[in-house]
């Protein structure tokens, strides 16, 4: 299953602000093709673009709230691009900016408040301001697709439901319809996962449009083991944004689960080098790992404090990958501690799924179980949550249970992690085997 979190995809919500983005290039474009060669707006990307318009824009009439509130958006677009936590607050300040200018009727700066706090972890906040956003302006779908998200962060997925309904009435397209493919995905439709992917995939307009329905076509293929539809997928996307983080990302998982050690190490370390997030420098070191080369994997797992310090700094958290780091790596306090954290912002299926890995590590299983079953309660859990599930059942003496769930995890995606699904297969065969 994909996870989507602030730090993960810094703007759950990344393909409105993508809309945005464009919106505000054609504009720079109209405003300033006279002025720019063309040589040079071609060698530019469409979201730098876009921010340089407004800047510009700004500059001349500092008073235009409007643009601010754009430039707030566009900011925290490029800190899901970059992965530079320096843009949130750049971002902050543009959205204050905006509201200062305009503080009553401006729902357009309140939903890029809603989508910074979401990039931030803080989705409370975020439900709040997207609430505050459809009070001005109840046709707002932008504002309805930052309160989908925050409702899903938060365990809220009737309510994520229910919001999704209203935004893809209002404005069905390729921000409605990627959200609505992963809340078929929680749920376990994979075929509506899919068909309203390949929906979002025909309303895509320009080539990030293209690589990001790309991206997630590929995780869903690959979450079911389906190895070749999966690189089908990053292919494709790829020859429209050969550089993108995410595809090569994809790509460096299929080619691990193909054995093609080498070639995967490539393109891992591309995708770290271009975005040092923390969870992907887990993934590499993990990855390098289970090819026993501990010490390259140490160097990887050494940089993980450095980057969520940054983070943090900028107003983000990720308790999550720290709790699953460190309950994979023999620091069941530090787990425990991060994934209680955790657990305190948001009750959804990945906080219940790293507070149950904590509590193992801790040597709790007992309290640990309920947190695994809440974890794949929804219908459409993924192998990871379903292998920590069927550890703790073994734990706990339950066979018949974790024979079960081991192999419903193995038989999802065999290739689900390069350290856990060997560790997987050789529970069950000591538990018994398939049943």
């Amino acid at each position: 299953m994909r996870r989507r979190t602030a730090v993960s995809a810094v703007v759950v919500g990344a393909v409105f602000l993508l809309v945005s983005a464009a919106a505000l290039y054609a504009a720079a474009v109209d405003r300033d093709g006279a002025r720019r060669p063309a040589t040079a707006a071609a060698q530019i990307d469409p979201l730098t673009a876009s921010i340089e318009a407004a800047q510009q824009r700004l500059q001349e009439v500092p008073g235009d709230y409007a643009t601010w509130a754009q430039l707030g958006s566009a900011y925290v677009e490029q800190a899901r691009v970059t992965a530079d936590p320096t843009y949130y607050d750049k971002a902050d300040g543009a959205l204050r900016q905006s509201l200062a200018l305009r503080p009553e009727g401006n729902d357009a700066a309140l939903t890029g408040q809603g989508a910074l706090a979401n990039a931030r972890h803080d989705f409370a906040a975020a439900a709040d301001l997207a609430g505050r956003a459809l009070a001005i302006n109840s046709y707002s779908a932008t504002a309805w697709g930052v309160l989908v998200d925050a409702r899903t962060q938060l365990g809220d997925y009737a309510g994520a439901t229910e919001a999704l309904q209203r935004m893809l009435e209002l404005k069905p397209g390729l921000a409605s319809f990627t959200r609505a493919s992963y809340d078929a995905e929680l749920h376990g439709d994979l075929a509506a996962a899919r068909a309203a992917l390949e929906q979002a995939l025909e309303t895509a307009r320009d080539g990030a449009g293209e690589a990001f329905c790309r991206t997630y076509l590929g995780a869903l293929a690959f979450s079911t083991g389906d190895l070749d539809e999966a690189a089908g997928q990053y292919t494709a996307g790829l020859d429209v944004a050969p550089a993108d983080p995410a595809l090569l990302l994809g790509r460096a998982r299929v080619l691990a689960a193909r054995g093609e050690v080498e070639a995967a190490v490539r393109d891992f370390r591309t995708v770290v080098n271009a975005q040092p997030l923390p969870e992907h420098l887990v993934e590499f070191g993990a990855y390098l790992e289970s090819q026993g080369r501990a010490e390259e994997a140490e160097a990887q797992f050494a940089l993980v404090d450095t980057v969520q310090a940054l983070f943090a700094a900028s107003g983000a958290s990720d308790d999550l990958t720290t709790a699953l780091f460190a309950a994979d790596h023999g620091d069941p306090a530090a787990a425990l501690a991060a994934a209680e954290a955790e657990f305190g912002r948001r009750q959804n299926i990945d906080s219940h799924d790293a507070l149950a890995w904590a509590l193992h590590a801790a040597g709790r299983d007992a309290e640990a179980l309920p947190h695994a079953q809440q974890a794949t309660a929804l219908g459409g859990a993924g192998a990871l949550f379903r292998y920590h599930r069927g550890v703790i059942e073994a734990a706990l003496g339950q066979v018949d249970q974790a024979r079960a769930t081991l192999a419903g995890a193995l038989a999802a995606n065999p290739y689900f992690s390069p350290l856990h699904a060997p560790r997987a297969e050789a529970l069950l065969e000591s538990l018994g085997g398939r049943p």
